[in-house]
């Protein structure tokens, strides 16, 4: 279909464009900005008078639920959700059940995700058979399959010469591996951050070394094997720091935050809200603002949503009890909007944090709106505010932290590899 989007203002991080320009669709890509191209007929026009236009939103962390765990969602009611938060691209960890092991597996996601014609999905192998930590997958037939990266999501991977042999396996292929750094024994049984709320409320503690720890492990072999390293959910302002220092010795290492570390802290907690019951913890306020420096000065490339849907009654427990994680792939571009107000960053900066840096990490052409480009796109309101209120999200999960918080930006539509997906 030939589209033309009309009077917007577009904003293009990888271009450098942030001026009122008009985006013209055919055949699934931007074929001019600007000016048609000769010959060109839309038809369909989208007047983008007093909204923004960007490409669309890569996110590189949205668990999808499927297959196994269709109780807590559904991959239709999570692309749904990605749709409205104008998320076009997005890459899902491994810990689905069983695991995204075998390359069956992983082609049976991506099928299921192209019959919705809906967001782009870009699966992460795991690293390990079953997520277990003993056996190595077969990493090639994975990528043949469409695995971008290799991780363990939050499972422990505690035989470091298993992950050494991961790591060199990976190098040798030029293959990425993705870890959430935390050493499983410090983090036993923890739910919240080693701080003056877990210990006012008697809440067993997951401290910043369990963090810090992991994290020297990960640069040490990446240092060893020349890996490309990404360090998933940056919790602490110490391994901050530490990737910062990485990245100023050279190492070809990345790191991306959870848009619930840039906003929350420990003390959101409360009275128990199981909501804020996340991996990793919400630490605290000073960990809150080294994240925040991170995003300003490079060192965190990237900001995720970390969406983790979860059915109602898991939340229903003593915090301790409930099951971590919290929605989020709606709220990624209002929260990231919201995170540029308070820091002063431009909104091109901001983006880039959603966009072309994210889409870099997964090694795929999305992120930007180059001519020839695929034409995913995003366009919406940056004056609208609303009301985040849980029964009206897509997600098949409604928990989130952020309830009844108000926010500005609001997606009008989104457009896939050159048809409209969502229009409100």
């Amino acid at each position: 279909m030939n589209i033309h989007i009309k009077n917007g203002h577009l904003i293009d991080p990888k271009n450098k464009i942030d001026a009122k320009q008009d985006v013209f669709i055919a055949d699934k890509h931007v074929v001019a900005i600007g000016s048609a191209p000769q010959g060109f007929v839309a038809q369909q026009v989208i007047d983008a008078a007093g909204l923004l236009v960007i490409p669309g939103l890569v996110d590189v962390a949205a668990r999808l639920r499927e297959p196994g765990y269709e109780y807590k969602a559904t991959l239709e009611s999570e692309m749904e959700a990605a749709m409205a938060g104008g998320v076009t691209s997005l890459s899902c960890p491994p810990d689905t059940d069983p695991p995204l092991d075998e390359p069956g597996l992983v082609e049976m996601l991506k099928h299921r995700a192209r019959s919705l014609n809906q967001a782009r999905v870009f699966p992460v192998g795991a690293l390990t058979y079953g997520l277990k930590g003993a056996e190595l997958t077969e990493m090639i037939e994975l990528t043949e399959a469409g695995c971008k990266a290799f991780s363990q999501a939050d499972a422990p991977l505690t035989d470091t010469r298993v992950l050494l042999r991961a790591m060199q396996y990976a190098a040798t292929f030029g293959y990425r591996v993705w870890l959430r750094p935390q050493d499983a024994f410090l983090a036993k049984d923890g739910v919240a951050h080693d701080g003056e709320i877990a210990t006012r409320y008697g809440l067993p503690a997951i401290p910043v070394v369990a963090e810090t720890i992991a994290l020297s492990t990960m640069l040490q072999l990446a240092r060893e094997t020349g890996v490309k390293l990404h360090v998933c959910r940056i919790s602490s302002a110490e391994g901050v720091e530490m990737v910062r220092a990485a990245k100023r010795e050279g190492l070809p290492v990345t790191c991306d935050v959870s848009m619930n570390h840039v906003h929350l802290t420990e003390m959101d907690i409360g009275f128990f809200d199981a909501n804020c019951h996340l991996i990793p913890p919400l630490r605290s306020l000073r960990d809150k603002a080294a994240l925040r420096a991170g995003l300003l000065d490079g060192t965190i490339d990237a900001i995720c949503s970390n969406h983790s849907p979860v059915d109602e009654d898991a939340k229903q427990l003593p915090f301790a009890e409930a099951e971590a994680g919290a929605t989020g792939v709606e709220l990624l571009l209002p929260l990231v909007l919201k995170w540029a107000e308070e820091d002063k960053v431009s909104l091109s900066d901001a983006l880039t944090r959603v966009t072309i840096n994210p889409a870099q990490l997964l090694g795929v052409k999305m992120g930007h709106l180059s001519v020839g480009a695929h034409a995913d796109v995003c366009v919406f309101d940056p004056k609208a505010t609303w009301k985040i209120e849980p029964a009206a999200l897509k997600s098949q999960g409604k928990n989130t932290p952020f309830n009844g918080y108000t926010v500005q930006g609001r997606v009008r539509h989104t457009i896939v590899e050159g048809h409209v997906a969502y229009s409100i």
